[in-house]
């Protein structure tokens, strides 16, 4: 068989639309160090810490979808790092790379990365994306409302010391960091990084108007032409996902385009989330979900009660999101945060 797959393994995981699903983001907690002004209110109430899967739990949720053929698999938050023990995660699902899955790694801020480098190396995680919206230390503060960017910066200079590649991950705020992004992209390129730009999502109550923050994605491109070169990069299997890169002649480096709103990429999704609690959202822009959680805790036979949950799940997979930005005072697209599904 395929792949080592005995006759009795299940099927891919294939919605009603033939999208396979190759790629799970895993959320390990909703809890963050930094209250970023685009995806947190300053003052946020969390789960209690009962209703999160254990480490055990999260793993016996990974090797289900690896199972089913994901060879993907980020974990996410709120901010992954701040989770206990979790390095003892990575280090179980490290055993898996090889053995079913291809890739797994992370999306960070980076606070707490230098204290987690070598170890995500050791387990197996060869890069990393980190959230980082602005160079500047007080635009920092700003943005994140908590943070220190210095620490940002140590955990960064740490990952790329233990050898994982890192990609910067912007989100163009119109008002705060829009006129910094040629310096951003340079200081990336120059480290050798990729580096991805995002629209803002219109996602959870945060305390701002998303009016005030949204720029398009097209006026940031256009504004890039004028000062260099950009050449569009052919997608291909490895870029699968909702980036469109192009490589800058100037800089020499990759740059990334995701654009929920301006251009909707549902077409060849192949993800889905999976929250802390155990509930697998199959479209970030959805609020459509099946609880996994009570398949691990309520079956005598949890991988026969995840198969039939995971299935359930596919079945209702959208064929798109719809988010939009029309109009100031506007409700969010969805009432969750960003945090609780998992970025």
């Amino acid at each position: 068989m395929a792949d080592g797959q005995s006759p009795l393994a299940p099927p891919p995981l294939t919605d009603a639309f033939g999208r396979t699903v190759s790629y799970l983001r895993l959320s390990v907690t909703d809890r963050c160090d930094l209250r970023c002004t685009y995806c947190m209110a300053e003052h946020m109430t969390f789960l209690p810490k009962k209703d999160l899967l254990s480490l055990e739990e999260l793993e016996t949720v990974a090797a289900a979808f690896i199972r089913r053929g994901v060879r993907k698999i980020r974990i996410t938050g709120g901010e992954p790092l701040v989770r206990k023990d979790i390095g003892e995660l990575f280090d179980r699902l490290g055993r898996y790379m090889g053995a079913g899955l291809d890739e797994l790694t992370l999306t960070t801020n980076a606070t707490l990365l230098a204290a987690h480098a070598e170890r995500l190396y050791k387990a197996g995680v060869r890069r990393v994306n980190v959230s980082l919206d602005t160079l500047d230390p007080a635009m920092f503060r700003e943005i994140t409302r908590l943070g220190d960017l210095q620490k940002s910066l140590d955990g960064i200079e740490a990952a790329k010391q233990a050898g994982l590649k890192v990609k910067i991950n912007t989100v163009a705020l119109k008002h705060q960091n829009a006129g910094e992004i040629p310096s951003m992209v340079e200081w990336a390129h120059g480290q050798g990084f990729d580096m991805t730009l995002i629209e803002v999502m219109p996602l959870g109550l945060t305390g701002e108007d998303r009016v005030d923050q949204y720029v398009p994605l097209f006026e940031i491109r256009d504004q890039l032409e004028q000062r260099w070169t950009l050449t569009d990069e052919a997608a291909n299997d490895a870029q699968a996902g909702p980036s469109r890169y192009v490589r800058i002649a100037e800089t020499g480096g990759r740059l990334g385009f995701i654009t929920p709103l301006t251009n909707n990429f549902c077409a060849g999704c192949n993800r889905v989330r999976v929250t802390c609690t155990g509930r697998i959202y199959m479209c970030l822009g959805q609020d459509d979900h099946v609880d996994l959680r009570a398949a691990l805790r309520d079956s005598m036979v949890p991988e026969f009660a995840l198969d039939e949950a995971l299935d359930k799940a596919l079945l209702r997979k959208p064929e798109r999101h719809e988010f939009a930005i029309r109009k100031r005072g506007e409700a969010p697209a969805l009432p969750r945060h960003m945090s609780t599904t998992g970025g």
